[in-house]
């Protein structure tokens, strides 16, 4: 028994290896090549990141309701829990393989610039999504105690940290003027996740298969599917109408929803101008193969961090190391505030640090949406679980962050120095041959305005999430009641 959980464990955590050796390249050059290779123009380029907003989310709900919307239904004719599970690795067989082909489409100029732009975004976060919401929706649906979640929370964060590597790999084979090495790059990481996907998703499938012989008896499965042909189907606009003021009524799903839009603004605040704080701050205080070694280390110490987090987890519980980890955020960058940037090497840290906090308490949030799963469970006297549907609607609220982060920053970063990153730019591209002075005065106003901004958004976030994380109440004594509801109505189909 101890191999097949092991077994199932290792292929549900490979996935997130999957994705991350092709994600992380694309968080760190999609804009650089649209921009910089392609040569898009500004006005297409904003268009284009104002239909993904819209897309990206819009997606996660819409996919999310496609996938869960027949658990809604309070009659038989819905899926048997082993029917869900084995829908999700389906359409994890399905949508892998396409995701690897919509990363691909990214590197080669094969339409006008403009209309790939939009194309190969939508494309990309579309398939995406589709692996999100279903990898993360078996979270809640293979494992129901939090120790088990946190196992397989545990596989993801370690085999992310290996797809990590992809990022310093791609940083010997990335040349603007010279792309056929970063195709072929490219092109051996996409075969490499189309491959994983397919064999991870079918040993699961199989796995599975084998359990779902065993629960449902070939009569029962037979009057199962003679209920189904005989009962009406229901009406989908009730059932959103339903599902919608179950949801605004779920207010520790809402207080959530709101941490994690500043949770996810922040995420990707960092992302963005992680490269242009270390240029413009620390200058030639480091080498660029030491700020090339630092954004490394910054994508991987987050999955390496999350191990320790989630053995943290399974002694204090999630909630309070999620709010402590708000406490340090704030307490670091107060500290960074009152020393001034002036401490090349305390800086370089908080630039590194900001990141892998932020990053960390990111990898644990998901730990909390299966909580919610099962409160919703619980609260609505479900008969299935909606996970992917739950998961999806959370990204409805969270993913405007993800687009908010570049435009709050790049106007925050203009009111503070006086500069625009679109209208300044011999002032702020980076060069290897021309790189800022540490101690050049001349520059002073360029650097605190960019230390400021540093600083104060990380201060702001984590006060705003501090106040929101203290009015959720899914923890303690009120979990454990949930979790002792679910467990009297609900048999996993497989030991994780």
């Amino acid at each position: 028994m101890f191999h097949k959980s092991f077994a199932v464990r290792i292929a549900y955590g490979s996935m997130s290896l999957y994705v991350a050796i092709l994600h992380n390249v694309f968080l760190l050059y999609y804009v650089d090549i649209f921009v910089s290779v392609y040569k898009i123009d500004r006005n297409s380029f904003w268009l284009g990141e104002a239909i993904f907003l819209v897309w990206n989310s819009l997606n996660d709900p819409l996919f999310g309701w496609l996938s869960d919307h027949r658990a809604l239904e309070n009659n038989q004719s819905g899926l048997s829990q082993p029917e869900i599970v084995e829908k999700r690795f389906r359409a994890l067989m399905k949508y892998g393989p396409l995701f690897t082909l919509a990363f691909l489409s990214i590197w080669f100029g094969w339409i006008h610039p403009s209309i790939q732009f939009v194309l190969c975004l939508c494309l990309y976060d579309g398939f995406l999504t589709m692996i999100d919401l279903n990898h993360l929706a078996l979270l809640a649906d293979l494992a129901l105690s939090s120790e088990d979640r946190a196992a397989l929370n545990w596989y993801c964060s370690v085999f992310s940290g290996c797809g990590a590597i992809s990022v310093f790999m791609s940083h010997h084979f990335w040349d603007r003027d010279h792309m056929s090495s970063f195709h072929v790059f490219c092109t051996l990481l996409s075969v490499f996740s189309l491959t994983g996907f397919l064999i991870s998703s079918f040993l699961l499938k199989q796995h599975f298969l084998l359990k779902k012989v065993k629960v449902d008896s070939p009569q029962e499965e037979e009057s199962r599917l003679e209920i189904q042909s005989t009962l009406p189907t229901a009406d989908q606009s009730l059932e959103l109408k339903i599902f919608v003021k179950q949801l605004m009524t779920h207010s520790n799903f809402m207080w959530f929803s709101a941490m994690n839009l500043v949770q996810v603004l922040h995420c990707h605040f960092n992302s963005n101008f992680f490269p242009l704080f270390l240029d413009k701050l620390l200058g030639d205080f480091i080498s660029p193969q030491t700020g090339s070694i630092l954004l490394g280390v910054s994508f991987v110490a987050p999955h390496i961090n999350n191990l320790y987090f989630l053995a943290l987890c399974r002694q204090f519980g999630v909630y309070t190391v999620i709010k402590w980890l708000f406490y340090v955020k704030l307490a670091l960058s107060v500290v960074m505030l009152v020393c001034g940037p002036n401490w090349p090497t305390l800086l370089c840290f908080y630039i590194a640090s900001n990141r892998v906090f932020t990053e960390g308490t990111c990898k644990l949030l998901n730990l909390i949406i299966s909580d919610l799963v099962d409160e919703d469970f619980v609260l609505h006297n479900r008969k299935q679980a909606i996970s992917a549907l739950i998961f999806g609607t959370s990204a409805l609220f969270s993913k405007p962050g993800q687009t908010i982060a570049p435009l709050l920053g790049t106007w925050l970063l203009a009111e503070q120095t006086g500069h625009s990153l679109f209208y300044s730019d011999d002032l702020w591209t980076s060069s290897t041959d021309k790189r800022t002075n540490f101690q050049d005065s001349a520059n002073d106003n360029l650097r605190w305005g960019c230390f400021y901004v540093l600083v104060y958004v990380p201060i702001v976030c984590a006060s705003l999430q501090i106040f929101v994380w203290m009015r959720f109440k899914l923890h303690g004594v009120r979990l454990q009641w949930v979790k002792q509801m679910r467990e009297g109505r609900w048999f996993p189909s497989s030991e994780v």
